[in-house]
């Protein structure tokens, strides 16, 4: 779980007025680190910040053009159905099947504010208080915040990078309890950019079904994959798992959408329908300019985003070969998202200009210290003794970021 050192909670004392499930949310570690750097570059410091994990790209030219566009459309001036613009729904039923073999409806789409809502909603509909989720571990900061947020336990179930920070099916079957409801399963990986492959998949699903659990399937990163590695699916994979998997997904990432905040869920049709009753108050529908950009994107070519994808290829290459070139740092080679997650366990109780290194978090407030280089410690995502840089950012930045890094790591004691 997110620990003291990297996120901070809100008080819940009497005098605050907070109430204790909303005040036990701790802020997103990712964002303050892309914070914090954001406000030091502001200052006049030449802070290069890997925390972010959102392209460096801009929106392509096309979906630019079709939410200008949308802009003077008064249909779009208006409130719209809280569960999505039926076109939109429809293309993402269209692109599911076209990009991942998995064939559903559009009465089984939700189109959300961003995956981040998603993600929340789906445990918000199918978990009730108690319930267990078995939660693989290095994990995206908002899991457990979402899954506690729901009334569910999440339990962490740890990876390190001897098993490719893979989770395997005897490992979920020793924390599964008569509690246990849901899996979270992420694949291509944020934070480690680890891909389960089809075989891990199929096993995985095939255990979930044996045992009647629901999964929960991030599958944002499903575009950014290399070496030849593959973004299978879980539904796809087993077929008989389909009725009981919520698919989280949205344009963020794959097109260079993160400011737009559309995301979507898929499932069950009466899982959808409470999702998306629970949105209509919530939220009510998604901006529908950022609907109708989505739409676009969707809907059309996949080019432009395989040309960032072949840009991440090469800066994913790049910083593996910088950051294994630093002693003490050990940093197994990702196959798909835009994230490395070193080992720097070999550099926790040494010193570094006179001070004790006394876990990864105290090294990542080093590193910005002296070096200006913002890196995402591994407490935020479950497992001390990590750090995680994103690669979505220029490749001049990112060679001068690790160089600064390595030139300061390299007076460790």
């Amino acid at each position: 779980m997110p620990t003291p050192e990297t996120t901070t909670a809100t008080s819940t004392s009497p005098a605050s007025g907070v109430s204790r499930r909303i005040g036990g949310i701790a802020e997103s570690a990712t964002l303050a680190v892309d914070a914090k750097a954001k406000a030091l570059k502001a200052a006049g410091r030449p802070v290069i910040g890997f925390g972010a994990g959102e392209p460096d790209f801009p929106t392509p030219a096309n979906i630019v053009a079709a939410a200008q566009a949308a802009c003077a459309d008064p249909r779009n001036h208006r409130y719209t159905p809280a569960a999505g613009l039926p076109e939109l729904r429809e293309a993402v039923a269209a692109k599911t099947l076209r990009d991942s073999g998995h064939e559903v409806s559009a009465s089984q789409v939700l189109i959300t504010n961003g995956g981040k809502q998603a993600v929340y909603q789906a445990f918000a509909t199918i978990v009730d208080p108690g319930d267990e989720v078995l939660l693989p571990a290095p994990y995206w900061t908002t899991y457990p915040e979402a899954i506690t947020l729901a009334g569910g336990v999440p339990v962490q179930v740890t990876a390190d990078e001897s098993a490719d920070y893979l989770v395997t099916v005897e490992q979920l079957e020793a924390a599964r309890t008569p509690r246990t409801k849901v899996l979270l399963l992420c694949s291509p990986s944020n934070p480690t950019g680890s891909v389960y492959s089809r075989a891990q998949v199929v096993a995985i699903g095939e255990w979930a079904v044996e045992h009647g659990l629901w999964v929960v399937t991030d599958e944002i990163y499903e575009h950014l994959v290399y070496d030849g590695a593959e973004a299978v699916s879980l539904p796809a994979a087993v077929p008989a798992a389909a009725e009981r998997t919520i698919v989280v997904n949205g344009v963020a990432k794959t097109y260079a959408m993160t400011g737009w905040r559309v995301g979507w869920l898929i499932g069950p049709a009466a899982v959808v329908k409470a999702a998306a009753n629970l949105q209509s108050h919530l939220t009510s529908n998604v901006a529908n300019v950022s609907q109708r950009a989505a739409l676009e994107a969707v809907s059309g070519s996949l080019d432009a985003v395989h040309e960032m994808r072949a840009a991440f290829d090469r800066r994913r290459r790049t910083i593996v070969s910088l950051l294994s070139g630093i002693p003490g740092v050990e940093c197994p080679t990702p196959r798909g998202a835009f994230y490395v997650y070193p080992s720097v366990k070999a550099l926790v109780g040494r010193t570094l200009r006179g001070a004790v290194i006394g876990s990864s978090a105290e090294l990542a407030a080093l590193v910005l210290e002296h070096a200006e280089v913002a890196v995402v410690p591994g407490e935020a995502f479950g497992t001390p003794g990590y750090l995680r840089l994103s690669y979505a950012l220029g490749d001049e930045d990112l060679v001068e970021g690790v160089t600064r890094m390595a030139a300061l790591l390299g007076e460790v004691e």
